[in-house]
């Protein structure tokens, strides 16, 4: 298998950061857009693989994010949508449009690895100082 592709749209440097990071941590093919279009023009050309992903920040103000996540599931992809976790209706609302998941960015904050992971057909890393030190 070939390593997913996860495309990030988010303008939010922070949040875009982090999922960058856990994407590439997990050996995810990492790519961030700021804007619609650029997510829309890169999406068009190429084809999503069942384990690609695309990670929209719903909380933008420089896109619509229903039509993101539409846009990007018309085009064939499985998203993610990071939302507030006090907005169930956002939430409802871009899983109507086409979300596979949509979670709080605190899900992300606590889970991030386990949950991307899982929508990319990874496995999970182990924790760093996990491991019990074997008896000498």
């Amino acid at each position: 298998m070939s390593a997913p592709r996860l495309f990030v749209l988010a303008d939010d440097l922070i949040w875009a950061t982090r999922i960058e990071g856990q994407g590439r941590t997990l050996g995810a093919l990492v790519e961030r857009h700021s804007t619609l279009e650029g997510l829309t023009a890169a999406l068009a050309g190429s084809t999503a693989a069942p384990h690609d992903l695309v990670a929209i920040d719903a909380t933008s103000r420089s896109y619509a994010p229903a039509d993101a996540v539409a846009r990007a599931t018309a085009a064939g992809w499985r998203v993610l949508a990071l939302v507030q976790h006090d907005d169930p209706a956002t939430r409802a609302a871009l899983i109507a449009a086409g979300a596979a998941r949509a979670m709080p960015y605190r899900a992300l904050f606590e889970r991030g690895h386990a949950i991307l992971a899982e929508m990319l057909d990874l496995p999970v890393p182990p924790v760093a100082g996990s491991r019990v030190p074997e008896a000498e």
